[in-house]
């Protein structure tokens, strides 16, 4: 807004600009997210859900010129149907009703249902259906809606009448003895009913209920489901249905006692053949022999095609491996399983042995298999059943028990691995390689293909080939799979990443895919797409960025699409690393041309491209940091792209913040790039706090949007900026051995640089970081006092105890990390103890005079918790101006909203009272004692009338 005033007398014009607003805590509440995106297939409309925060999400349906069409509040999921005629999705009760129901103790079960919405877009009219469970909508075909209701429990006879009836009986009987009668056996219900699943009409409304239903599965493109229902009602046969949705005809498949089990439902494509494992045993016995059942459109009923009582390998049919049938449908693949290792169930809980036993030499950590042991107990062996030739083919086995096969299950061959002869050196290399061989499909017959690979676990589209990316040669490679012949396509050639700065083998830039019928396979280097010939190695680089610094990428639009186009132009997103601006191009592979479409000093995203519209439109997002990521629809020619959603209009009205790009050279010679965030205000004659914030390299993500938000793990840029901060985000580059010196030296010169321009108030300097980020700043406030405060995430002040511990979310061992990746030490403490002391925090503790902020969480599944103790206590022996914070029972970052809110207003206070001289609050003071815990926050000011 602008007040122009005009002093006629004075012949002067004076232009103010009105005050914006400095952005609150609770003002992050404000700002939607845009998310579950959907574009009709006929490309006329779109569906988007949009929130704040914890609130309730609200569904917006839009035409593809941006007018709203419908919303609706309290709204999760939503789907467009096939037809692009009708708008589905579930809503609740507000959440502030369920939070009011919950503190009355009101049990779960009794909590308001889903309710069902169906919108008709041309009739603008609604269905409503409430008390559903879940609701299925055909990817590939339209017409209707699946949806399940919690079954009621079959009727109960009224006992009161029957014993009315009794006594009537005994006044008309005489006093002779009456011989009674033998009670009848009352079949037990069971309390698992199952649900009801209706199908209904979306045109016509007609509805069809399939009773008592425990698991169903719809076919993607013939309008067949498969439906396994109990006997639990005399009148209702238990089994497995075919259900045709055109004749409204249900077809059993096979009948069954009401305990029979039905662990696995598949349904092919078409809808025309159908697969199904069957637990029919009913006793009470640990281990079950299921079978498994198909069927094919026309036969009478389904036939047993294996049957785990008689199977040649001893291996039983898996209860847990999903069911899929070939493109083709002429093979079934399902799972083989070992005998089950089961409790005796007769000993007591005194007597059962609690122990856990580490073992030097086996393959897995201890600590692995526990988290493991749930997978373990229902692994199972991919194995295929061929309809054609009427035979089992086990592909994978107890040894060989990785297994891929190609061309959507009609290839002729699948590929097998195994890892376990090198998971005990993975503790420390973080790399797998694996064994592998090839299996016949039409044969069964095993190949090997070669010892020890590294990176080669996937085959082509057609299924021509195995292929992958070589870490310990840096080498991209393929297996003609019919041959067995091995072929280097980049070796000896710069495809690994260049910026590579780890203690290890370098990555791969990734891969497009493969062109059609597996003739090219498309691979990145840094900057261009290249085609490799799979069978002489032979290459093309078909964007040639390189020179302009132009980084082009493939972007695939369909789903649905197995290999790229020889024919059709391509879509590339481009991005160019020298002035980080984002775009799309496309690429003609018949003319073998390049056309930039868009670009400029946005980051763009996501295209949505219609699947049945001639007219090619599709959606996508453009950002910057100034700008929210809302939702553009377009041609495929870029011409006149039109944003359609605005989604935050309130950020008008706030002092946002500018970012732009800053440049020096580390301590060591090297040229680096950094993130600069000014306040939208900003007056380079002033002097501002400033705080650093860092990870590794993040200077890519200059024009990246940042909305306000309670972030678990970091400052929110946007909120800072409004309260008067300058941000600094420092690329760092890294020297193996030296991680913590790499931090000083880039971070350091680039700090002083700024100081230099002018506008840094070199007093008050604060650092932030998380994780890694947390252990850089832990090591460079023993090094430096530039900082006037620090807030130190999830830090690492001691790699020598780190070392030997646990990731707790994964079981593995954190060597790896030290000796390999992130924090790039370069082998073990015996090997290199100089190292482990000189980058560890904890050894110069005594050097710090920078107060310190740590938040570190009990339920850390990264980074062991006991390190944010070592740190904090050892602050505290030297008295140390410090503070520690623990979320109970949170990871690595706090996660609950409640705690997010917490964390945030604790580090902005930390903050503000450091660097800006705001008054000091309470917590800071005193601390929260335990009895105060919950309870008292301690948010007040000391002496202040401050709020």
């Amino acid at each position: 807004m602008r007040i122009v005033l005009v002093l006629a007398c004075l012949g002067l014009t004076v232009t103010l600009n009105a005050q914006k607003k400095v952005m609150q805590h609770e003002d992050k509440d404000l700002w939607n997210r845009i998310r579950n995106v959907n574009i009709s297939n006929s490309g006329d409309y779109v569906l988007y859900t949009s929130d704040k925060g914890e609130k309730e999400q609200t569904i917006k349906l839009l035409d593809i010129k941006g007018d709203q069409v419908m919303s609706y509040p309290r709204s999760k999921g939503g789907q467009l149907s096939y037809d692009s005629k009708y708008a589905v999705f579930a809503v609740n009760a507000w959440k502030d009703s369920i939070r009011e129901m919950k503190r009355k103790k009101v049990k779960k079960k009794d909590l308001p249902k889903d309710t069902l919405m169906i919108y008709d877009i041309n009739e603008k009219s609604w269905k409503k259906i409430p008390n559903v469970k879940s609701y299925r909508l055909p990817e590939k075909w339209s017409g209707i809606v699946a949806y399940m209701l919690e079954a009621p429990k079959p009727a109960k006879k009224d006992k009161s009448k029957l014993k009315e009836k009794d006594t009537l009986k005994s006044k008309e009987t005489d006093t002779t003895k009456v011989k009674k009668k033998p009670k009848k056996k009352v079949k037990k219900v069971s309390k698992d009913n199952g649900y009801h699943l209706v199908i209904r009409n979306l045109e016509s409304g007609v509805e069809d209920t399939l009773k008592y239903v425990h698991r169903y599965a719809m076919a993607k493109e013939g309008r067949h489901l498969v439906y396994a229902t109990s006997g639990i009602v005399d009148s209702l046969g238990g089994g497995v249905y075919h259900y045709d949705v055109d004749k409204g005809s249900k077809n059993l498949l096979l009948s069954s006692h009401h305990k029979t089990k039905y662990p696995q439902l598949g349904i092919s494509e078409s809808g025309k053949c159908v697969g199904f494992v069957v637990n029919a045993d009913s006793t009470k016995s640990l281990i079950k022999k299921p079978k498994l059942y198909a069927w094919n459109l026309g036969d009478s009923e389904a036939k047993m095609i294996v049957n785990s009582e008689d199977n040649p390998s001893d291996l039983l049919v898996s209860s847990d491996q999903n069911l899929r049938f070939s493109k083709n449908e002429s093979r079934l693949f399902f799972g083989l399983r070992t005998t089950p290792i089961v409790q005796d169930t007769t000993l007591l809980d005194e007597e059962i042995v609690n122990v856990e036993v580490w073992t030097y030499d086996e393959p897995r950590l201890y600590t692995v298999q526990e988290l493991d042991a749930k997978n373990d107990k229902k692994k199972a062996y991919l194995s295929m059943y061929d309809f054609n030739k009427n035979q089992m083919v086990q592909i994978a086995n107890t040894e060989f028990d990785l297994a891929r096969y190609g061309d959507e299950g009609n290839s002729d061959y699948a590929v097998i691995g195994n890892q376990t002869p090198y998971l005990l050196e993975s503790q420390w290399t973080a790399q797998r390689p694996m064994d592998m061989e090839r299996v016949d499909l039409n044969t069964g017959e095993r190949q090997a293909i070669a010892m020890k690979v590294y990176g080669g676990s996937s085959i082509s589209p057609k299924g021509k080939y195995l292929y992958g990316y070589s870490r310990k040669d840096s080498t991209w490679f393929t297996y003609n799979l019919k041959t067995l012949k091995y072929k280097a396509l980049t070796k000896g050639r710069q495809f690994y990443n260049e910026l590579h700065d780890y203690p290890d083998d370098p990555y791969s830039y990734g891969s497009a895919g493969w062109t059609e019928n597996d003739e090219k396979f498309l691979i990145y280097d840094r900057f261009d797409i290249w085609a490799f010939d799979p069978e002489t190695g032979t290459s093309e680089n078909l964007t040639n960025g390189r020179a302009s610094q132009m980084q082009y990428r493939y972007l695939r639009l369909n789903n649905e699409e197995r290999s790229i186009s020889n024919s059709k132009t391509w879509l590339l997103s481009t991005f160019n690393e020298d002035n980080k601006y984002d775009g799309f191009a496309s690429y003609d592979p018949k003319k073998e041309t390049l056309k930039t479409l868009i670009e400029g000093p946005y980051v763009y995203e996501r295209p949505w491209l219609a699947q049945q519209d001639k007219r090619e439109r599709l959606l996508f997002t453009r950002q910057s940091f100034t700008e929210f990521p809302n939702l553009w629809s377009s041609n495929l020619d870029f011409k006149s792209p039109k944003q359609i959603t605005d989604e935050n209009p309130q950020q008008s009205d706030y002092n946002w913040g500018t970012a732009e790009m800053v440049e020096w050279v580390s301590l060591d010679g090297k040229p680096l790039k950094g993130m600069l965030i000014k306040p939208e205000n900003f007056d380079p004659n002033k002097k501002y706090p400033m705080i650093v914030n860092f990870y590794e390299k993040s200077s890519n993500g200059l024009y990246r949007h940042r909305a306000p938000s309670y972030g678990r793990s970091t400052i929110n840029y946007p909120f800072y900026a409004s309260r008067g901060y300058v941000i600094f985000n420092p690329d760092v580059h890294y020297r193996d051995g030296y991680p913590g010196e790499s931090a000083f030296n880039c971070v350091i010169p680039g700090i002083t640089m700024l100081i230099d321009k002018g506008f840094i108030d070199k007093d008050n300097i604060g650092v932030q970081g998380h994780s890694w980020g947390g252990y850089q700043i832990a090591y460079l406030v023993t090094k430096t006092d530039i900082f006037k405060a620090a807030e130190s995430g999830a830090p690492v002040p001691n790699m020598i105890s780190a070392y030997g511990g646990i990731r707790w979310w994964t079981g593995l061992s954190r060597q790896f990390q030290y000796e390999h990746t992130q924090s790039r030490i370069g082998g073990t403490p015996w090997e290199y103890p100089q190292r482990y002391i000189e980058n560890s925090p904890i050894f110069n503790i005594d050097k710090i005079n920078t107060p310190l902020l740590i938040m570190h969480n009990d339920a850390d599944g990264h980074v062991p918790w006991y390190q944010g103790i070592e740190f904090f206590v050892s602050l505290r022996r030297l008295g140390k101006p410090s503070w520690f914070l623990n979320y109970n029972d949170e990871p690595h970052w706090p996660l609950k909203w409640q705690n997010r809110i917490d964390f945030n207003i604790r580090m902005a206070q930390f903050f503000d009272y450091y660097l800006k001289g705001e008054p000091k609050p309470v917590w800071m003071e005193r601390g929260v004692p335990a009895l105060e815990k919950g309870i008292n926050q301690g948010y007040d000011y000391i002496n202040s009338d401050k709020d």
